[in-house]
């Protein structure tokens, strides 16, 4: 039954009318659905301090007008027939794209059941303080696991006073920014070609991007100098390239960040998924005064789940707890607890590798193929992540390859939006969500859209 807000002006008068009045613009505006309960007339009429008569002629008028249906044992509700058709909300140019992307995970591989079973555990175990507002740094169980984590997967030195639990990537990059910034802007070296749909949010935070090439060795360290007061680099597997920052490029960054006191913003976001290749620890675990870590669970479980991490020297990792609660005063408590829990008994670590074994047999598939039908396209970035980055030959359209890979149900998008300047056309796929059955048809597919022989 619903619980329902009306507004009466009692100096106004016909209060029936304006009773009616608002339940119509109510269904008419979607706010009450077809099918809807009504409160009995004798309950809303004392929960408006009304006659029940006066709700009695309101009900009686919308059910005349076809609004409301009245049975004996059911009630008042909501027609059927009322249901209000909104016009769809045009798509503004420009707008960003939420949904699949060439980085997203297979969430049909989601642990719904483990992830129940560690919620269940959380309910019947957490004491009812834990539901109270906590430290908005996250509560300390989760620290703890991600720390120890952190420091057996990806040799961070980490310990739970220095990380917060953020939102995902995305705001722990925000909350730094904004910290770094201070109330200035902050010049911050980014990556080129890099994310593009990081840059408003890098902006709105204080940052003023400032584009540094990327070649076969990672972000172009030379090409740095005095350009930047930070930088944001991708060194375990860059997006979009897919390279691997080179030692002796870490080894110059780390020099850089030193020599001008700047600091170095590490996005780590899927450095768990690596294939034919040596695991390749943080940044962070060599200079811990100056690399900030962030990362988060959307590419081993899922986006939607929006937990995350930021791993930073003491003094900043406290203003950036203090900014997370200054926004949003934290992350929700019982989803904390899970993932401590799931963590802790190991669940976090099988499920990445199922997850490693299933990308893998779907990366093998899909280089196999593009090497059998389109060699002339070549696949790079392949041994790690969810992506490889597929540079097209000279006079391909990258929009129409994206676009007829879409098409045939491959996650891709073209790299040209994410240059700051002109260069080879080139294409990022991701292959998470082509299963590995699927992949010889889907490139025989594209290869014929390609070759022009079926319009787009």
């Amino acid at each position: 039954m619903a619980d329902l807000h009306v507004p009466i002006n009692r100096e106004k008068g016909g209060i029936a009318g304006q009773i009616a009045s608002h339940l119509r613009d109510s269904v008419r505006h979607g706010r009450l659905a077809p099918g809807t309960r009504l409160p009995a007339t004798r309950d809303l009429a004392a929960d408006l301090s009304v006659s029940r008569g006066v709700v009695v002629e309101a009900y009686e008028q919308l059910v005349a007008e076809g609004f409301l249906v009245s049975r004996v044992g059911a009630g008042t509700q909501v027609a059927a027939t009322a249901a209000h058709r909104a016009e769809p909300s045009p798509v503004q140019e420009g707008a960003p794209y939420y949904g699949h992307r060439p980085t997203s995970p297979d969430l049909g591989f989601f642990p719904r059941e483990r992830w129940l079973a560690a919620i269940r555990h959380v309910l019947a175990t957490m004491p009812g303080d834990a539901l109270d507002y906590g430290d908005p740094g996250g509560v300390p169980e989760l620290r703890e696991e991600l720390a120890g984590y952190l420091r057996r997967v990806r040799a961070a030195d980490v310990r739970p006073d220095n990380l917060v639990v953020v939102g995902g990537v995305a705001q722990g990059l925000s909350l730094i920014l904004r910290v770094l910034a201070g109330a200035g802007r902050l010049r911050l070296a980014v990556e080129d070609p890099g994310s593009h749909r990081q840059l408003p949010l890098l902006r709105r935070a204080g940052a003023d991007p400032v584009p540094v090439p990327v070649d076969g060795e990672g972000l172009d360290v030379t090409a740095l100098r005095d350009r930047a007061d930070a930088a944001l680099v991708t060194p375990a597997h860059q997006f979009p390239t897919g390279v691997v920052l080179s030692p002796a490029r870490r080894a110059a960054l780390m020099e850089w960040a030193r020599d001008g006191d700047r600091v170095i913003l590490e996005d780590d976001y899927d450095a768990e998924f690596r294939f034919d290749r040596d695991p390749v620890g943080c940044l962070q675990g060599l200079a811990p005064d100056r690399v900030i870590l962030s990362g988060s669970v959307s590419k081993a479980l899922a986006p939607g789940l929006r937990l995350g991490w930021v791993v930073a020297p003491a003094r900043l990792a406290e203003a950036v707890r203090r900014a997370r609660g200054e926004l949003d005063l934290g992350s929700p408590v019982i989803e904390q607890y899970a993932l401590a829990h799931f963590l802790r008994t190991g669940g976090y670590d099988r499920h990445l590798r199922l997850m490693r074994r299933e990308y893998r047999r779907r990366r093998d598939a899909l280089v196999e193929s593009l090497a059998r039908e389109l060699p002339e396209v070549r696949v790079l970035g392949i041994e790690a992540g969810l992506h490889v980055y597929l540079e097209l030959p000279r006079g391909w359209d990258e929009d129409r390859m994206a676009a007829a890979a879409r098409k045939l149900g491959l996650v891709a998008e073209p790299v040209g939006p994410m240059r700051f300047g002109a260069g080879p056309p080139a294409v990022v796929a991701g292959f998470a969500r082509l299963p590995a059955r699927r992949a010889a048809e889907t490139i025989q597919g594209l290869k014929v859209l390609m070759s022009g022989q079926i319009e787009i």
